[in-house]
């Protein structure tokens, strides 16, 4: 992962969306004509994403040796997908779009609540039941499936043993910890190795995704339009958190990504609280082998409802209402919507790990880790998956959260707390409709 796309992108993203609420798209032929044998994908990320659909590519193939169904996969910037998807469905043209696109799931309900007839209704091919329930509201609408889940962003909280030994703690220590407790121990890891707890860039609030989904919450109320910023309770927990982990010293400030790998893989952190897809980045640094574990995400320590599961980034595949949508609904079905052995491959050999519950009981899913100390974090991570927490992301995640990291300066700067939270909500009312 990547990392999450520019917040910039989003103002773009919405208006553009909204202003094309009615457009009835016709069906222009796209990617493949009915009979044609082909159809087209575009994905982001040539390793994880496009890996991932040309091995299910060669699933497809193995299954049905016969067909002629030819997968052309294109590879795109995300950027570039959601400004092609956006010209094109603005203009109520499906002229050159592809017959399967993946999309990641803050921004799915953009595009399904603007142009909901552009996308191919998947009710018939998958059964939405047979995926983590938090994925399923991202990839449908009312009461329709339009999306085929695939990656979970299920996060955790990867910790390194000798700095938390040297300060006088162990793994199990942190196990079903709040982040009260996580401040605590920051500060004696702190004193003890001189290094910091965890880093943070100012600009992406991803840490608070992660901290309100914890708790069922979310930017938007369930109509996924409304912002709920005053009176989340959630929200307000997280933020004082934030800013208590900021002002005890613990906290290494990074400007991008890769001053964020850098961080962890020189040794200057104690502890990685974010998504599964960091796993390959932490691995990457050899000499650490043994050194970390993964253990369950903090929960928010006030709030009654949080618990040790959350969620950041993740996609899923939809099917542009084209021609050659039936081939490729049925190709989703055989593969990502219902091939266990798939997702096995998938997570071995890519670091994917998928949302399909079957698949969790497959044997790469119970592989003993030998880098996380002979750890089952795979197995880990399938379990928390399913406890995450499901919450509408709604049409609005990212221009909502452009106005949070705003307020959060300010907060941190004196601004109290019920006012940032009231001038968030009152920018966001006027901002997003």
């Amino acid at each position: 992962m990547k990392k999450l796309l520019a917040i910039v992108l989003a103002s773009f993203v919405l208006l553009t969306a909204c202003a094309s609420k009615e457009n009835n798209v016709p069906n222009e032929g796209g990617a493949a004509a009915e009979g044609t044998k082909e159809i087209t994908v575009w994905a982001w990320d040539k390793v994880f994403n496009i890996g991932a659909m040309e091995r299910a590519s060669e699933a497809y193939k193995a299954k049905n040796p016969d067909s002629e169904l030819k997968v052309n996969i294109v590879e795109n910037a995300q950027a570039d997908i959601i400004q092609k998807l956006n010209a094109g469905l603005n203009a109520g043209t499906t002229k050159s779009l592809p017959t399967i696109v993946l999309i990641e799931d803050y921004r799915a309900q953009s595009f399904l609540q603007a142009y909901p007839d552009a996308f191919f209704e998947l009710t018939d091919f998958i059964n939405p039941a047979d995926f983590a329930d938090y994925k399923i509201g991202p990839t449908s609408l009312d009461g329709k499936q339009y999306g085929v889940p695939f990656d979970s962003g299920v996060a955790g909280l990867y910790v390194r043993k000798d700095y938390l030994e040297d300060a006088g703690y162990k793994v199990d220590d942190l196990q079903d910890i709040d982040w009260k407790k996580f401040i605590e121990i920051g500060k004696a890891v702190k004193a003890k190795t001189g290094k910091a707890l965890l880093t943070q860039d100012p600009n992406d609030l991803g840490l608070v995704r992660m901290m309100i989904q914890s708790a069922g919450s979310w930017y938007l109320k369930d109509d996924g339009t409304t912002p709920n910023l005053t009176g989340n309770e959630a929200l307000k927990e997280a933020f004082e958190t934030y800013k208590e982990l900021m002002g005890a010293d613990i906290v290494k400030v990074t400007s991008d990504w890769s001053q964020f790998v850098a961080a962890f893989n020189s040794g200057e952190v104690a502890t990685i609280p974010t998504g599964n897809w960091i796993t390959a980045s932490v691995k990457a640094e050899a000499s650490q082998s043994g050194k970390w574990a993964v253990v369950p995400f903090p929960k928010l320590a006030n709030n009654p409802n949080s618990v040790h599961a959350s969620n950041l980034g993740g996609s899923s595949w939809y099917v542009m209402n084209v021609d050659g949508k039936e081939a490729a609904a049925d190709f989703l079905k055989q593969t990502f919507g219902s091939d266990v052995e798939l997702y096995q491959k998938l997570v071995t050999e890519i670091g994917a790990i998928g949302t399909l519950k079957a698949a969790a009981a497959g044997d790469a899913y119970k592989k003993a880790d030998e880098f996380f100390g002979g750890q089952k974090v795979i197995e880990d991570f399938a379990k928390w998956t399913e406890q995450i927490p499901k919450v509408n992301y709604g049409m609005h995640t990212y221009a909502v959260e452009d106005i949070l990291v705003v307020e959060m300066q300010n907060y941190l700067g004196g601004k109290e707390i019920d006012a940032v939270l009231s001038d968030a909500q009152a920018q966001a009312e006027t901002q997003v409709k």
